[in-house]
């Protein structure tokens, strides 16, 4: 009979051998000087196991005291990334991993890229540990991990940040005060009750990734409340997983925060979706030269455990006036449709950027997945719509038919560019 316990056991030894050959190797790394090489940058991965912390931190100690070491990047995760830990799992974790910063203190000074997970902030003083002891962090990542109660502020008028990556991590607030130096920020599934962001003295900010924001009975996002104090950002990726749409229809709001706006990337639209909506963003920054538009199929959101059924799925329904349908001197250089099937809404989407986009350079039509059973079966199973969904043109026949279809009338000087890609 199977024991879980013993599964349990079995893991947990596993692990245990991975530290015990880590700390191994880097010992043999470090222990002694060697004349053939010298050790000036380091990146470790450790997983959470007490008794083989502190050998690691002191063997990385003695190689900052002797000077070589000069660039750490350390991951301290575990063997599971589970998204959900008990509070008592996550005060414990917190409660080791403050007891392994004040054991090496001084590795912190020369950390310059950090891992986190399934931390709580609230149970550890991390704005002293990453922006006063961390004196060299230039790229922070952090998987699940909240900061209990309240926001999250960061005021580091010092730090060296420049990248901030955060992965399904519960903060109902970030204010970012003052980072001077942070260039990216990258929120991966942001749950919040909240409008989860609002910046400071972010100067050098330039690049912003939001991927799916839940609100718990709110009302939708408006981006322009969000971006307000970002007036900086050159690339924004706004990523919908499939699910609903959770941004409001704006576009006059927006001008002042899309002002420098090059590069736009929607990302994970429902394929049964119409696209012209997403134009409302090109009449609001009008200053863009690449358009990155992705469409989903259903089988995508299972990596999530979310069901289906959960989400209601409507079709956007934004008026975009008649400025933008009388409008005809876009800047756009590059249009790409990623997932691209010769559906409807993405030819007249396609064909309506043409007539608008003078200087459009080049069309990209990728199909960059593999044929799913998971989708055909879905597909199946529901609307007639999606009985009617037509496959990638892969023959010459196929894409001069659609190249026919959203050219003719127009002229167009560009070229359209069919890709297949294969994900492995």
């Amino acid at each position: 009979m199977f024991h879980p316990q013993s599964k349990i056991n079995e893991e947990a030894n596993g692990t245990r051998d991975a530290m015990r050959t880590v700390t191994a190797a880097t010992r043999s790394l470090l222990a002694k000087p060697r004349r053939e090489y010298t050790v000036t940058r380091l990146r470790l991965t450790l997983y959470l196991i007490n008794s083989l912390w502190y050998d690691i931190g002191q063997l990385v100690w003695d190689a900052i005291e002797c000077g070589s070491l000069k660039d750490l990047e350390l991951a301290i995760i575990d063997d599971t990334y589970r998204p959900k830990y008990s509070p008592a799992d996550k005060l414990r974790r917190s409660q080791d991993m403050g007891r392994f910063f004040r054991a090496c203190p001084r590795v912190l000074h020369c950390i310059t890229r950090l891992t986190l997970c399934s931390l709580s902030f609230d149970e550890l003083d991390m704005h002293h540990i990453l922006f006063d002891c961390c004196k060299q962090l230039k790229h922070l990542s952090l998987i699940f991990c909240d900061a209990g109660a309240g926001p999250w502020k960061i005021d580091a008028p010092n730090s060296k940040l420049r990248v901030l990556d955060l992965n399904t991590c519960y903060f109902d607030r970030i204010d970012l005060i003052s980072l001077p130096k942070l260039e990216t920020l990258c929120w991966d599934f942001c749950v919040s009750r909240h409008a989860p962001l609002s910046f400071g003295f972010v100067p050098s900010l330039e690049e912003l990734d939001l991927a799916h924001f839940l609100y718990p009975d709110q009302d939708l996002l408006k981006l322009s409340e969000l971006l307000h104090g970002a007036e900086g950002i050159h690339t924004l990726t706004l990523d919908f997983l499939r699910m609903t749409l959770w941004l409001q229809p704006e576009i006059k709001q927006l001008a002042s925060a899309f002002s420098k706006l090059r590069k736009l990337s929607i990302v994970g639209v429902f394929v049964e979706f119409d696209l012209m909506w997403t134009t409302a963003f090109l009449e609001a920054a009008p200053n863009v030269e690449i358009l990155n538009i992705q469409v989903t199929e259903p089988c995508e959101m299972e990596h999530l455990h979310v069901p289906l059924s959960a989400h209601n799925r409507t079709n956007p329904q934004w008026d975009l006036g008649l400025e933008f349908r009388s409008s005809k001197n876009l800047a756009l250089r590059e249009l790409h449709i990623a997932c691209f099937r010769p559906l409807e809404q993405q030819l007249t989407f396609i064909r309506m950027i043409l007539e608008r986009a003078p200087n459009l350079q080049s069309v990209v039509l990728t199909e960059d997945r593999e044929k799913c059973e998971k989708c055909d079966a879905m597909a199946l199973s529901g609307p007639p719509s999606a009985l009617a969904r037509p496959a990638f043109p892969k023959n010459k026949e196929e894409q001069d038919m659609v190249v026919s279809r959203v050219t003719d009338g127009t002229f167009f000087s560009g070229q359209i560019f069919f890709m297949i890609e294969k994900l492995y």
